[in-house]
């Protein structure tokens, strides 16, 4: 597997589980019915932050993940990322590779640690991940996430120093 800074050309891959995962509505806090334009403008960060692919030895992309600064002014030291994994990929590696990356791109870029704001507290394989690499839940929003078959669940913000 190879993780690699997405192009505008890879978005047509991307797309199609981006809006699978969306529409689902079960791990992220975005609209439903988020449309391609709004996906992409969401998804494709401009620099200083960064959006990878991981593609396997054919090209195929199996994942993405975006990360930049979670906050502007004097809250920009600290990182956030996202990342979604094809379903079709998922139990391969692929989410723990994107994040390992972007510990190292934050790291590299100077940030002094790395913070999700909204991880859905069923997302259990995210939370474990994310665990597993150091984070901790440093609170969780009771009922913050409406999942569409669990009802109202907690959203937990995690973090990890760099």
């Amino acid at each position: 597997m190879l993780i690699r800074n997405a192009t505008n050309d890879d978005w047509p891959a991307i797309w199609p589980f981006l809006r699978q995962i969306v529409a689902a509505g079960e791990t992220f806090p975005y609209p439903l019915d988020l449309d391609e334009d709004q996906g992409r403008d969401m998804w494709l960060v401009p620099e200083p932050g960064r959006t990878v692919v991981a593609v396997d030895s054919a090209g195929t992309v199996l994942g993405t993940a975006n990360m930049y600064a979670n906050r502007g002014g004097n809250g920009s030291h600290i990182a956030s990322a996202s990342y979604m994994v094809d379903p079709s990929h998922q139990q391969r590696g692929v989410g723990r590779a994107l994040c390992e990356d972007s510990l190292t791109w934050a790291r590299t870029a100077g940030f002094q640690a790395m913070v999700f704001n909204a991880v859905v507290e069923t997302n259990l394989s995210a939370v474990r991940l994310y665990e597993s690499l150091g984070f901790t839940v440093l609170g969780t929003v009771p009922k913050g996430f409406r999942h569409p078959d669990k009802g109202y669940v907690g959203l937990h913000m995690m973090h990890r120093p760099l």
